[in-house]
């Protein structure tokens, strides 16, 4: 039976390169996301790369949308050995003290909540894998400095700042968590803008770094972080 990763919040730039780094090495592809048709159009890129590939609508902000999700993939595909989780969210939050209290709930909705009702779904099949993973991007906005906070404040970041926070966070604390049940947890946090994205711009980082990232920290299973600058 082959191995399935399945990657949430499929897009262009490090999903889509993470997706065909596992793909590549012989992983079944499931690709999750809002969107149905830049689903079927990266599952037929994938399949032309010769990539067994399939695609699942979910909302990683809805925990009963990424429960499903997973029992769907479960069910179609198998057991599932890797969740990559790529989905961000926070970026309506801009200022803080501009932002109704209760909107800012939202910042939480894909980097805790949905991304925690996807590990626990998946969980059986992770423990049982035997080299089941967790993969997270993040990216740098979340760093506890004065300077990282002045600059996210300058930008009208804060929700993307307070996001990335809290998934370094749960990162950690899965990583500890789960590390006795043989499921690594690895975190690649970003530094920067990344090519293919609407963001990425002259300098940006090449996607096939963080996918490259990715798979060497999956085959090691050491450290639980790694950071790309």
């Amino acid at each position: 039976m082959p191995k399935i990763i399945v990657v949430v919040g499929f897009g262009p730039g490090n999903s889509t390169a993470v997706a065909e780094k596992f793909g590549a090495a012989g992983f079944t592809v499931a690709i999750v996301g809002r969107n149905a048709e830049r689903l079927a159009a990266g599952v037929a890129a994938l399949k032309t790369g010769g990539i067994t590939a399939a695609a699942f609508t979910g909302n990683a902000a809805d925990p009963d949308s990424m429960r499903a999700a997973i029992r769907r993939i479960h069910a179609e595909l198998g057991p599932i050995t890797v969740l990559q989780w790529n989905a961000f969210g926070g970026e309506n939050v801009g200022d803080l003290l501009a932002t109704d209290p209760s909107d800012a709930r939202e910042v939480f909705d894909v980097a805790v909540v949905g991304l925690l009702a996807a590990v626990r779904e998946a969980l059986p099949d992770l423990k049982s894998a035997g080299d089941g993973a967790l993969l997270i991007t993040n990216g740098g906005f979340g760093d506890a400095s004065p300077e990282t906070d002045a600059f996210v404040t300058s930008i009208h970041a804060a929700g993307v700042g307070l996001a990335n926070a809290a998934k370094n966070k749960l990162a950690g604390l899965l990583a500890a968590r789960l590390k006795s049940e043989g499921v690594y947890v690895g975190e690649v946090v970003i530094y920067g803008t990344v090519k293919g994205t609407p963001t990425g711009g002259e300098g940006a980082i090449e996607p096939s770094r963080v996918a490259g990232t990715f798979w060497d920290l999956y085959q090691a299973r050491g450290d639980t972080r790694a950071k790309i600058t």
